[in-house]
């Protein structure tokens, strides 16, 4: 779990957003002008959940700053911000910024909206994650599909399964034996059922065997060939 930026240089403002945080089981981090929130935004990218970003912050404003780093951070950008008109609002949302909050505001609802933008990011990264795309195939873990040009593939259940560990182990050389092992969940077994498989999957999506290299006397590694990189 990462943390919550507060770009703020009114610390009372800034203190009174990271207790209510607190309370709600958040990490956070306060800084109170421009050029720490954009060194902290630069090094720690993967380490931010939300940024809550002022606009008035000394030494660059919180418009440069959303302007500068919304092209490499995918986390929300909520302006927090005294600047009220609607002309500032719209030019927030439209350098990137996913919502904006006016000062004076409501605690409740700050807090309130920080919880919606996080839960949408977790749902939006568990998407991200069930899909895995491989030149022209995507799998789709989640929903049980693969697709290559776009075109539904059909692999039975155990297809599915193999080629789903074949790619969750992309790189890996994997004997017969660990692949009946994790996808038939037992030790013993008929190891040709793995080649059979590996055979179908393969006239289904990998007829020139680029995708699933046989690596003789050891198993079968799955790569991204030149054919298959987008």
């Amino acid at each position: 779990m990462g943390y919550i930026l507060i770009a703020d240089d009114d610390i009372a403002i800034a203190e009174l957003i990271a207790d209510s945080l607190t309370d709600e089981g958040y990490a956070t981090r306060i800084v109170t002008d421009g050029t720490s929130a954009l060194e902290a935004i630069k090094n720690e990218t993967e380490k931010i959940d939300l940024i809550l970003l002022d606009i008035m912050l000394p030494h660059k404003d919180g418009l440069q700053i959303c302007m500068e780093v919304r092209a490499r951070v995918e986390c929300p950008i909520v302006f927090v911000s005294a600047k009220s008109s609607d002309q500032n609002r719209i030019l927030g949302l439209d350098i990137g910024a996913d919502d904006y909050i006016t000062k004076p505001f409501v605690v409740a609802e700050l807090v309130a909206r920080v919880n919606a933008h996080v839960r949408r990011e977790k749902r939006k990264q568990k998407q991200d994650e069930g899909i895995i795309i491989l030149g022209d195939i995507v799998l789709d873990k989640e929903n049980g599909i693969v697709k290559q040009k776009g075109e539904m593939i059909d692999l039975s259940t155990r297809e599915f399964q193999v080629f789903s560990y074949l790619v969750d182990n992309m790189g890996k050389v994997l004997t017969r034996e660990q692949i009946f092992e994790n996808v038939w969940g037992n030790t013993f077994g008929d190891l040709n059922s793995v080649t059979i498989h590996i055979k179908n999957i393969r006239g289904k999506l990998d007829p020139d065997n680029k995708l699933i290299r046989t690596v003789w006397g050891i198993g079968y590694r799955l790569v991204k060939g030149e054919s298959n990189c987008p």
